[in-house]
């Protein structure tokens, strides 16, 4: 049996910051597994481009990636969302979450 928890819309300011850069901030966070999972009003969108890389979760669904470019670095696949997410994930269907050198921080 798999236990899935989701902390659902930390209140904390929370910021995504990638090569001296903000990236995403939102108040309204959701934590999965570890990951905050930042709106997609809170992104960016000058700094990310689609990528054509995508993962599958067996609870959440089919992952598709982006590739932050800032000041002239590309950091590729390094955000993720699910576009449309299975039922145990509707809370975080189209919210961005980060890893590969992304810092989340308060």
């Amino acid at each position: 049996m798999v236990i899935i928890k989701i902390i659902p819309l930390k209140k904390n300011d929370m910021k995504a910051l990638w090569n001296g850069q903000k990236i995403a901030e939102s108040d309204e966070t959701i934590i999965v597994e570890g990951n905050h999972y930042f709106p997609a009003s809170s992104i960016d969108r000058a700094y990310f481009e689609n990528s054509d890389y995508h993962t599958s979760c067996p609870w959440k669904g089919k992952a598709s990636y982006y590739t932050l470019v800032v000041k002239g670095e590309k950091n590729k696949n390094a955000a993720w969302y699910y576009p449309e997410t299975k039922s145990k994930a509707n809370a975080i269907e189209n919210y961005v979450a980060f890893w590969k050198g992304v810092d989340v921080v308060e």
